[in-house]
């Protein structure tokens, strides 16, 4: 409990002193977000830094092999992340420098983050824990064995992606998924103390340990990065946070067998999916709309809820499912 808490204190001080020149380093490189004029009341975000997710890079390298001794599995999960944050990256950057909101096409951001998900879909299959599952709201797994493959390539493409198109308000990715992965944090570390208690010695049981660690530095980077990012924000997270922090919610879901309970728990990333895979459908099919605008929360803004009021109402229904997990995990 020590080490996570130092953990967590240590990545949100070291976010919050690093976000001040993250800031004036994008300024100085002139990195700013072009708005489309989709939403009238985004037109005066035009020019505001972004690309702040790096910060999430930087805490959680400097700050990983301080709290947690080396080991392949979470190292291979943090290297996921970075990996989908470099490819965000590359994304903003093509973005800034032609000064307009169309960065990698849309096949070569499949394309890289299926690579990247399928290398790692490999790497699972042939690590120790195989294609163990847990079952939400139990301790108790089943294999698919070689079916891990598919699974941990949709979730990843999944997950990176409903973060990413999570990103369109102030305070939005950065706030669900910061609350996200405390009650993931709080969950696997009630399984790994039920495996414990049941005289589980495999390496699942440091593997829990390790990604707890992981996520608390997580944790700790985007509390100091919201501070900047909240309404109005002084930073975006651009692509380069969205990618990373869907990266490390799929990876660390996949890599301790937490698959199932991710769209549970992050219910919020699977509506903005939903929400933009059936307007896109509606539309080609019958040629009508059926949000004012996709995703989910660009309709909210459109109805006439302030951009601070959409983020609580995020916030809290993934508080709220996160409480229900618990309760049921401890009944």
């Amino acid at each position: 409990m020590i080490r996570l808490l130092l953990a967590f204190l240590s990545s949100f001080i070291l976010s919050l002193i690093l976000m001040p020149f993250i800031i004036k380093f994008f300024k100085k490189k002139s990195a700013s977000q072009t708005i489309l004029g989709y939403v009238e009341n985004h037109k005066d975000k035009n020019g505001t830094t972004t690309m702040g997710g790096v910060v999430f890079i930087i805490t959680t390298l400097l700050l990983a092999f301080v709290f947690i001794e080396y080991d392949n599995v979470w190292f291979m999960c943090l290297l996921v992340s970075i990996f989908y944050g470099i490819l965000g990256f590359m994304d903003d950057y093509i973005k800034v420098k032609h000064k307009q909101n169309l960065g990698l096409r849309a096949y070569q951001k499949i394309i890289g983050q299926a690579g990247i998900a399928i290398i790692f879909s490999i790497f699972i299959y042939f690590s120790t824990q195989a294609g163990n599952m847990f079952i939400p709201f139990s301790f108790n797994s089943f294999d698919i064995k070689y079916f891990i493959i598919p699974v941990v390539i949709i979730v990843m493409i999944a997950s990176t992606n409903s973060v990413n198109l999570l990103d369109g308000l102030d305070g939005l990715a950065g706030s669900v998924s910061f609350i996200y992965l405390i009650f993931f944090t709080i969950i696997t570390s009630t399984i790994g103390i039920n495996l414990y208690n049941q005289g589980e010695t495999s390496a699942i049981i440091n593997n829990i340990a390790n990604i707890n660690v992981l996520s608390m530095l997580f944790i700790g980077a985007i509390l100091g990065f919201l501070i900047f990012n909240t309404s109005k924000a002084s930073i975006f997270m651009g692509d380069v946070g969205s990618l990373c922090l869907g990266g490390y919610i799929g990876a660390s879901s996949c890599i301790l067998g937490l698959e199932l309970i991710l769209p549970i728990l992050g219910l919020c990333f699977v509506i903005t999916a939903l929400s933009v895979i059936l307007q896109v459908a509606v539309f080609k099919l019958k040629r009508k709309r059926i949000f004012k605008m996709a995703p989910m929360h660009h309709h909210l803004q459109l109805s006439g809820l302030s951009e601070p009021k959409i983020v609580a109402i995020y916030s809290s229904i993934t508080l709220s499912i996160g409480v229900i997990c618990i309760i049921f995990y401890l009944l």
